[in-house]
């Protein structure tokens, strides 16, 4: 059986994240009536990074009332997001491939938080999250979940393939968006643009070949490229000991620095993503950033998740590391909200699921004429496009 002896104490058992509050201001400054734009810094936890050919981050980080309160509700939105489409699943109204991200809320999040829209991310299937957050609507998730009008790709994409202006996709071929991540890291760089790329893939996918040719590539041109490893101890089927030689990711790219972060721990993924943004942008190369987090789920809907490993160890994470408990202590204990004002923001992001869930099953299915359309991108459309067979010809 599968053992969480190799994981980090940061999340092998309760720790406090977050060590002390340090703020120049009087200590009334994080009372609820405190201004919610006003900043305020905390110290994160000693073993919150460790870093391989550069520093580790430091510990102190900078954050607003508004911006953890805001946290805190889109964490509660994406759970009950992803807990409805295990509900819709389970009733057969959802049907092929569907990965959910139950438990690692703190990482979209994180992610959105310390970066912009003009920022690229790829990563590969269990993205519904950075869907929604990145531009796009819960009923337009949930729509193309169901295969309807209203879906991101108007019903015709899936769980798998969603996307937005600022979210470069979810893609089904473990480990392919590694060198599409890298290509916009280069287009970034050739059109001089101060963003950064995070190129997402799971510990299941980082053994493919195409992900080190990305590593080496990126390397050999300076790209500013993040290479994300979302490492949540299983693959398919299997713990990442039985299928990596090395579960330290973020030692994988020989020349290239890296950098592990505690991802239960959403001040630790915002504060490690504001860092490698930094990194990158300034001119300094490519860089690995491992987030340690763990899925309550299995790898997908066919895998009941608990043949390789225990109930009691899901529980076990689930009682004493949970990203969303984790930052609703803080709140509390730091005195910018009242146990009654987040239990009513967790029955609004309710119902707010609820209802997308709601007008998304209201959608018709794809209509016809959409079944020839988004092949190209819109201007780049022949005059006209073969059928199935050499007589069937649909023009635009």
């Amino acid at each position: 059986m599968a053992s969480l002896a190799r994981i980090r104490p940061t999340i092998q058992r309760r720790l406090p994240l977050v060590r002390a509050i340090q703020t120049a201001a009087d200590s009334s400054q994080l009372r609820e009536g405190a201004s919610h734009s006003e900043p305020f810094t905390v110290k994160l936890h000693e073993d919150s990074f460790r870093g391989y050919r550069t520093e580790a981050p430091d510990l102190d980080i900078e954050v607003t009332k508004e911006q953890l309160l805001t946290m805190y509700k889109q964490m509660n939105v994406v759970r009950r997001m992803e807990m409805a489409a295990d509900a819709l699943y389970k009733q057969k109204l959802i049907r092929g491939f569907c990965h959910l991200a139950i438990g690692q809320e703190a990482v979209s999040v994180g992610m959105e938080h310390g970066t912009t829209h003009q920022d690229r991310i790829i990563s590969s299937y269990r993205t519904h999250p950075f869907a929604v957050l990145r531009g796009g609507s819960i009923k337009g998730l949930i729509g193309e979940l169901l295969g309807r009008q209203c879906g991101m790709s108007h019903g015709k994409g899936g769980s798998m393939h969603v996307f937005t202006p600022a979210f470069q996709g979810g893609h089904g071929i473990v480990g392919a968006q590694v060198p599409l991540g890298a290509g916009l890291a280069f287009a970034a760089k050739y059109e001089d643009k101060p963003i950064a790329t995070y190129a997402m893939y799971g510990d299941g996918a980082s053994n493919q070949g195409q992900v080190f040719e990305s590593f080496n590539m990126a390397k050999l041109w300076n790209l500013p490229c993040v290479f994300v490893c979302e490492n949540n101890k299983y693959g398919m089927g299997t713990s990442a000991e039985r299928s990596s030689s090395n579960t330290e990711y973020f030692t994988r790219g020989d020349k290239i620095p890296g950098i592990q972060a505690n991802g239960m721990d959403i001040l630790a993924v915002l504060k490690a993503v504001r860092h490698t943004k930094d990194w990158v942008v300034s001119g300094k190369g490519p860089i690995l950033l491992e987030f340690v987090t763990y899925r309550y789920g299995g790898h997908s809907m066919s895998d009941p998740g608990t043949t390789y490993r225990t109930r009691e160890e899901v529980q076990r994470m689930r009682s004493t590391q949970d990203p969303i408990r984790g930052l609703q202590r803080y709140i509390e204990e730091w005195g910018l909200a009242s146990e009654q004002d987040l239990k009513t923001m967790d029955k609004e992001a309710k119902a707010e699921v609820d209802q997308a869930v709601e007008e998304a099953k209201q959608s018709p299915l794809p209509f016809e004429k959409d079944l020839w359309s988004d092949i190209y991108a819109k201007g780049t459309e022949p005059p006209f496009m073969r059928g199935r067979e050499r007589e069937e010809i649909h023009t635009f």
